[in-house]
């Protein structure tokens, strides 16, 4: 089957910084420009709108100036506007190449917002497109709210389009300005105009109000589309654009007779960065980009994998420069933990995994998951957890830390059998607890051993609720040792560790 080209023009620096509350800087902007062109190798990149602002002038500037010494002058586009030639100016200016006019695809824009007729409008237009080129500026048509125009007035559009076909216009493009195509609209509209004008290109241009960007794609493509406008994490203006990373693997795994030249194993780093320059976060659940989307979280799956990648489909994450990850919490089974523990290189035998395993789903009714860095932690906890047996049970405590007012702790410790009660003060709610449990071992004549040392260990990368280690040394007198307590709050993990102190010694 010989492919048909598609053309991806990523509108990103320019539509996908209408999201709220981004904006580029200069140096941002060319950074962008140069990852999309180069490391993506994305067809076309549309880069600003005319007559913005100084900044946006000197960040087109510099995107303008690195392109035309790279050779890809054609491949950088402004929006630009029906003015008079004031557009025309500001891009001679910017040293641009390429407008991308914007003009009205409905009746409804055109009567309302510019108060014109169909004649007065295309008159306006023939003028602007003589004006660029005789400025050596190629010309790119947007019908602005285009979907609604075919819905509400296709005599219009087809009459606008009869015009267009007898101008020097490289493209036309039709947007859904307002998010409001379904895919079977999509398909329809676009089917009539390439079927009516077949020599000419026309790009689609998605929005997301309904999340069906993905969906109009595909079926414009199967429309006879020539062309897409995408944006990097569907960036954009309310729900944002159709979606970059998801329209790259949807047309090369679903539509086999199209073929576009995007490099997917670098869209994740691009779409990580942009993520960084905007503060604009990558929900965690987001298909190709998330950081969720190739991780196992139920055990039957982790088992599935081994037993012949049953969970695994064509979303491979190697694609776009990913692995694939087994996360550990309460749904998590042994497949899961063996997975990760041939990332770390270790192994446990049946008896000890079935214990990690266990400890890991109690700790998932606490946290969320559990990652592969807490594991050694979590093993070390569990094998010295069983290396004594509890004679001395810490029953429960309450820890009071208050603005202006001493910490201080009640413990209730059971000592073979027999619960006995204290409350003390201190400098801190550990030290409270270490001064209640003092005088309880006082009243049974017991003598504590001496705390020497106190470190506390998170693994590295971890986030504010992640599992600590602590890690206390202690001496009798005659020998040091050490013991261990893991939990997300460091204070309990600290009284774990003193639990196994006390019947370590008895021991």
């Amino acid at each position: 089957m010989k492919k048909r080209k598609i053309e991806i023009m990523d509108t990103t620096l320019r539509d996908g910084e209408q999201t709220s509350g981004v904006s580029f800087s200069a140096a941002e902007k060319l950074t962008i420009a140069q990852l999309l062109l180069e490391e993506l190798n994305i067809d076309r990149i549309e880069i600003a709108s005319a007559r913005v602002s100084e900044g946006e002038f000197q960040a087109v500037k510099g995107i303008t100036a690195w392109a035309a010494s790279k050779g890809y002058s054609d491949r950088i586009e402004v929006l630009a506007f029906v003015d008079g030639g004031i557009s025309i100016e500001w891009m001679k200016k910017a040293g641009t190449k390429v407008q991308n006019l914007l003009t009205k695809g409905s009746m409804n824009h055109l009567t309302h917002q510019l108060r014109k007729t169909p004649e007065q409008h295309f008159a306006e237009i023939t003028d602007i497109i003589a004006l660029a080129k005789k400025n050596d500026i190629e010309t790119n048509i947007y019908l602005e709210d285009w979907s609604n125009g075919m819905r509400n007035s296709p005599e219009y559009v087809f009459q606008f389009l009869d015009f267009l076909s007898t101008q020097p216009v490289k493209r036309i493009l039709l947007p859904d300005t307002l998010g409001v195509l379904i895919p079977s609209k999509t398909f329809e509209y676009i089917s009539k105009i390439t079927e009516k004008y077949p020599n000419i290109h026309f790009d689609f241009h998605a929005h997301n109000d309904y999340d069906l960007s993905v969906a109009n794609v595909m079926e414009a493509v199967k429309a006879g589309i020539s062309g897409l406008h995408v944006t990097v994490n569907g960036m954009g203006e309310r729900a944002g654009n159709a979606p970059l990373e998801s329209v790259v693997a949807v047309i090369n795994d679903f539509i086999p007779e199209a073929k576009i030249n995007i490099k997917e194993s670098s869209l994740y780093s691009v779409s990580k960065l942009v993520e960084t320059f905007t503060g604009y976060r990558i929900p965690a659940n987001k298909p190709i980009v998330g950081d969720n989307v190739f991780t196992q979280t139920a055990g039957i799956h982790a088992d599935g994998d081994n037993k012949n990648n049953l969970y695994f489909n064509d979303l491979l994450p190697e694609r776009f420069g990913r692995k694939r990850k087994y996360a550990l919490g309460k749904t998590s089974g042994k497949a899961n933990i063996e997975k990760n523990l041939q990332e770390l290189g270790l192994q446990l035998n049946q008896e000890d995994l079935k214990l990690v395993t266990q400890r890991i789903i109690e700790l998932g009714d606490k946290k969320e998951t559990v990652t592969r860095e807490d594991l050694p932690y979590i093993i070390s906890d569990v094998l010295d957890s069983h290396t004594y047996e509890d004679k001395i049970v810490i029953e429960s405590y309450v820890l009071v830390h208050s603005k202006g007012i001493r910490p201080s702790t009640t413990l209730c410790l059971r000592i073979d059998g027999e619960l006995i009660e204290e409350n003390a003060q201190g400098d801190g709610q550990f030290d409270a607890f270490m001064n209640a449990l003092t005088k309880i071992y006082k009243s049974k004549k017991m003598t504590l051993p001496k705390l020497i040392d106190y470190a506390v260990r998170i693994p590295p990368g971890s986030s504010s609720d992640a599992l600590c280690e602590t890690i206390i040394t202690w001496t009798n007198g005659k020998k040091e040792f050490k013991t261990r307590g893991l939990d997300s709050d460091q204070t309990v993990a600290a009284i774990k560790a003193t639990q196994k102190m006390l019947n370590v010694t008895i021991s």
